[in-house]
């Protein structure tokens, strides 16, 4: 196989020769495995040997409130560069740029849609439109899914039509549906929609070197000054073109009138995005984000995977043999907090959205695999980044038991033996006591959830904002039922075969 061969494959079936296909389905059982040999581990030990077990939980637990505080700082040093860039003046700084003709860089915007309402894609159009970055050198792409329906492909193009004069090109695309090798969703309606806007690019004769493709999530609202700080970042980092650029996500868009979990689940993720931001040699790109024209149009962006916003920074990085990053900007972008129309629809959907996202682990198999198939790769980078991708999807799966469910397992299944010695009587007092002390971070994540809310709407009642404080007494609950839960089911899922298609999450506004 050549590299070209390696960089496509979304699953084990996909390669021909039979040994490395073999192997490759082994690495796709991997994280399931890890996880729940974790698990059942910790339950038929805590029979046969309950000291080691309560031994190892409380060295979890220890470890747990190490990384707590770790990441607590993170977040607070987050929060301050997020504050600090929103007050900057971008263009500005862009037109300090002496030796560097700002004014030349066009940003590609690719809006992939599938059955959301108008009011989604015309708030998400007018946010580009009220940014500060001059509109002619706005390119954007509209594209609906074909498989969405004529009502839906007409109700795009109306909107086309409303703003083809607002920016400098304006395209409105539909994506055939069933086309041979594609995963119907978001990764192969922006591929689609690339190829057709390279074609205008070239008659365009704008340089690839001079274009940013942001590939946005149809709910994304940009704030205003979005594209003048990111095209500060390109034009001042070495070798910009070897780099992805992303902001930081944010869900503000309908939070007034979400269910209280699905803030608590989509605020945790925006602080994980956070500290992530923090570690910028283990990032990876996630949801919307932007990539220098050069290596969107050489690359490819991937269309047959579902998590194609993390696999198009892999395939980059192994297409230019690791010589490729993501650099953090501490910028925000707007999006949906999962909402429905009922409490259950709700329930059901965050738990589908958070399997989506947890089928992260199928990048577990391609990264590893491809290492192993790149040599010019140092093996330390390697063993980081392997370590970073299995340490951290076998936390998503398993910390929330551990901490919150398990830990009390030794003096269950012990027996008398064990039960009667000093260990089994201080283990639930010392685990107790490392959990409040975890608190800390829980109180940080309540008070900088407030901190980057946007104002309240009329209408809405001023006690809504400590309800959104108090909110995170749950996040026990949460971390299991919509952390641990799915992640599991995605990985279980991989490790039997049993691949997950796009599901798309339901957008409304209440």
């Amino acid at each position: 196989m050549q590299k070209a061969d390696y960089l496509d494959i979304s699953r084990a079936s996909d390669i021909k020769n039979r040994k490395k296909r073999i192997l490759y389905r082994l690495l796709e059982m991997l994280p399931g495995i890890i996880s729940l040999g974790t698990l059942a581990g910790v339950f038929a030990f805590s029979w046969v040997l309950p000291s080691w077990i309560a031994i190892f939980i409380i060295c979890f637990c220890f470890y747990y409130l190490f990384k707590v505080l770790y990441f607590s700082l993170h977040q607070i040093v987050g929060y301050f560069k997020i504050k600090n860039h929103i007050k900057t003046n971008w263009l500005k700084k862009l037109k300090a740029i002496k030796d560097k003709n700002w004014k030349r860089i066009y940003h590609l915007v690719i809006l992939p849609h599938y059955k959301e309402n108008s009011k989604i894609i015309k708030e998400s159009l007018e946010s580009l439109f009220n940014s500060d970055y001059p509109k002619e050198n706005l390119i954007v792409v509209l594209a609906v899914e074909e498989r969405a329906g004529k009502e839906f492909e007409e109700m795009s193009r109306r909107i086309g039509r409303q703003y083809v004069h607002k920016f400098f090109k304006f395209l409105t695309l539909v994506h055939p549906k069933n086309v041979k090798g594609e995963i119907a969703g978001k990764g192969s309606n922006i591929a689609y929609a690339g190829k057709e806007a390279k074609k205008l690019i070239n008659e365009l004769n704008i340089p690839y070197k001079n274009v940013l493709v942001s590939t946005f999530d149809i709910d994304t609202k940009i704030y205003p000054q979005y594209f003048s700080c990111l095209t500060w970042y390109y034009l001042t980092q070495k070798n910009p073109q070897n780099a992805s650029y992303q902001p930081i996500p944010i869900y503000n868009n309908n939070i007034w009138t979400s269910s209280f979990f699905a803030r608590v689940v989509c605020t945790s993720n925006t602080f994980w995005q956070m500290i992530q931001q923090e570690r910028s040699e283990r990032l990876t790109t996630y949801s919307s984000h932007s990539i220098p024209g050069k290596v969107f149009f050489e690359v490819g962006y991937p269309f047959n995977v579902v998590c194609d916003d993390s696999r198009i920074f892999w395939r980059a990085y192994f297409y230019y043999d690791g010589n490729y990053r993501v650099v953090p900007i501490y910028y925000l972008v707007s999006m949906d907090v999962v909402d429905s129309p009922n409490i259950f629809r709700t329930i059901v959907n965050q738990y589908r959205q958070q399997k989506r996202w947890a089928w992260g682990c199928s990048e577990i198999p391609y990264v590893i695999f491809n290492f192993l198939n790149n040599k010019k790769i140092s093996f330390a980078e390697k063993f980081s980044h392997v370590y970073a991708l299995v340490s951290g999807y076998w936390s998503w799966a398993t910390a929330a038991l551990l901490l919150f469910v398990l830990g009390w397992l030794p003096i269950f299944l012990g027996g008398k033996k064990f039960n009667f010695t000093v260990l089994s009587f201080n283990l639930p007092i010392l685990t107790g006591r490392i959990m409040t002390i975890t608190l800390v971070g829980v109180m940080v994540s309540a008070i900088l959830s407030t901190m980057l809310l946007p104002n309240v709407p009329k209408g809405t009642k001023s006690i809504k904002k400590i309800t959104i404080f108090l909110q995170w007494i749950f996040l026990p609950i949460t971390l299991i039922i919509f952390g641990s839960f799915p992640a599991l089911d995605a990985q279980i899922r991989l490790m039997l075969g049993k691949y997950m298609g796009f599901w798309v999450t339901e957008k409304i506004r209440k």
